[in-house]
């Protein structure tokens, strides 16, 4: 069953638990009384995946890091009828267990972690919980970033739209979301900036710097629409931007099995370094 739909009858208050509702972030423990309530779901055609394999950063018997490319979903559902997890699938027919560590958006290119036995799912999950990772991006803001380093603490709160869109927004009764930025390169009219999460709530980066009134160049959600439009059409001083640039470059974790502290990088995705060069010579700050 589609992701979203369990999503789905989370947020209606159909899933109980000890006869109360509940939400997705609950957490089971021993003696729970959980009732689901019938699902049916319509017969589908099977859906044909292509194989796909996809730039390996790092690969060993517990970990699998690929290098996303912006436009590819990390999952099917929403109107995706598949993504990186069931190409990869397709393409490895013998892995015993492929799983998503976590998610990137699909306009999102970059670090993407997979487990490839359970023991290193849950490590990592619980790294991720308790804060023991550090995720970092390079992102292209617009407009005159003042300062080297930001801290943006902005409670987010999540909807869906009417046509069933995810969306974020800031709101005082949402929950805690925490981004720190530092400043790379300065430009006339963009600053290439480095985000770190200190939380990972949907869509923190983009709507962060939105709410801010540094919108991330080529965002379709949260951007300077006519910007992006612009931004689309290469002239004879500038390349052209065809998609959000927002890259997850590094990611530090704790092996699950080693024990070794690891610190894996992805290059800037090439579209995205050849507007950078395309801006020229970056300013002073």
């Amino acid at each position: 069953m589609p992701k979203s739909h369990i999503y789905r009858i989370l947020r209606s208050g159909e899933v109980r638990v000890n006869k109360g509702r509940i939400d997705q972030l609950y957490r089971l423990v021993q003696g729970d009384l959980v009732r689901i309530p019938p699902i049916r779901v319509a017969e589908k055609n099977e859906v044909s995946v292509p194989a796909a394999e996809f730039s390996i950063i790092f690969e060993d018997s517990h970990l699998l890091v690929i290098d996303k490319p912006a436009g590819v979903a990390v999952h099917g559902g929403s109107g995706v009828s598949f993504g990186v997890i069931e190409q990869l699938r397709a393409s490895r027919p013998d892995a015993k267990f492929l799983e998503l560590v976590h998610r990137l958006d699909r306009e999102t290119s970059g670090l993407l972690l997979l487990a490839k036995k359970r023991s290193a799912l849950t490590s990592l999950h619980e790294q991720m919980r308790d804060g023991h990772t550090d995720k970092r991006y390079l992102v292209l803001a617009v407009g005159d970033w003042k300062n080297k380093r930001q801290h943006v603490k902005l409670s987010l709160h999540k909807y869906t739209t009417a046509d069933g869109e995810r969306r974020v927004t800031v709101a005082a009764d949402g929950q805690p979301s925490h981004t720190v930025f530092s400043l790379l390169r300065k430009f006339e009219k963009f600053a290439l900036l480095e985000a770190e999460l200190k939380t990972g709530r949907t869509h923190q980066i983009r709507v962060h710097l939105a709410s801010s009134g540094f919108p991330i160049a080529g965002d379709d959600k949260y951007g300077d629409f006519a910007l992006n439009k612009a931004l689309q059409k290469a002239d004879a001083t500038r390349g052209a931007l065809k998609r959000m640039f927002l890259h997850a470059h590094q990611i530090t974790f704790t092996h699950p099995e080693s024990g070794k502290r690891m610190t894996l990088n992805a290059p800037l995705a090439a579209e995205c370094d050849r507007f950078l060069q395309s801006l020229g010579p970056a300013l002073p700050h």
